[in-house]
């Protein structure tokens, strides 16, 4: 299983999901409880590869994840995603190493705080008809 959180910097928990372009991609395929987690590795995205204006038509660094996590993302995002076979997690937390530890041992993720963007792109998904 793969799992990427989105950043502002590679070392907090980004907002804005549909325009990150820098990611952190944990691949679980190996791990077992009980170990250590492997270190993640660090995508940065070319604009042209950003989710939110990438047209699915061509291979995609985050291709293969079942989980994305965000501090915020659109309802067009999360639509977007599903189409991709991902699904999101929204988070309040802001440590990604936090993000994966509870994630892997089937804790609860903080709820997400408020983010005006969000409310912003779910304006701009209404008039846009996605």
């Amino acid at each position: 299983m793969k799992i990427a959180i989105a950043t502002r910097d590679f070392a907090t928990v980004g907002g804005h999901a549909g325009q990150a372009r820098h990611w952190l991609l944990y691949d679980l395929a190996r791990y077992a409880p009980g170990q250590l987690l492997p270190a993640p590795r660090q995508i940065e995205l070319g604009a042209e590869q950003v989710l939110h204006v990438f047209k699915d038509n061509a291979p995609h660094p985050l291709d293969g994840v079942a989980l994305v996590v965000a501090a915020s993302a659109g309802d067009g995002f999360v639509r977007h995603m599903r189409t991709r076979g991902t699904d999101v997690m929204l988070t309040g937390e802001s440590d990604p190493a936090e993000v994966i530890t509870r994630i892997v041992s089937g804790q609860p993720l903080p709820d997400q705080r408020f983010d005006i963007t969000t409310s912003l792109c779910k304006l701009r998904d209404l008039f846009a008809g996605r």
